[in-house]
């Protein structure tokens, strides 16, 4: 099973950024289909941004032209680019494998088990 450790969050102005990083053990990032999710308090999470081994990428419409998913295979991390932060992209931001990946979703498997997460909060 594949476990994570994700850093970089913290407090930013809006119209900041912030890279996210995912530590990923028991897999490599470079045959492993991954990707970041959100939640805010009282909601579902959300999936941000995903990406599988051939660059197929998945954005939510809300991260489109600002987050930009990536990895480092010789690091074996998970990377999330967040540019022109927004008051409404504050939130606990995890990472996590990816059981199901389209243009249109992307979900993670049903049994996930979540890391402890990254918090991001924008300053408006």
């Amino acid at each position: 099973q594949v476990h994570v450790a994700e850093s970089g969050g913290g407090l930013v102005e809006a119209g900041g950024s912030l890279r996210l990083s995912c530590s990923v053990f028991g897999s490599r990032v470079d045959r492993t289909t991954l990707g970041w999710f959100r939640q805010v308090p009282g909601r579902e999470r959300e999936a941000v941004a995903c990406a599988n081994i051939q660059d197929f990428t998945y954005y939510a419409n809300s991260a489109k032209g600002r987050f930009t998913i990536s990895r480092d295979n010789s690091k074996n991390i998970l990377y999330l680019q967040m540019n022109n932060l927004k008051p409404d992209d504050t939130a606990m931001y995890y990472c996590a494998e990816v059981a199901t990946l389209t243009t249109f979703f992307c979900l993670p498997p049903d049994n996930n088990s979540w890391g402890q997460g990254t918090q991001v909060t924008v300053s408006s």
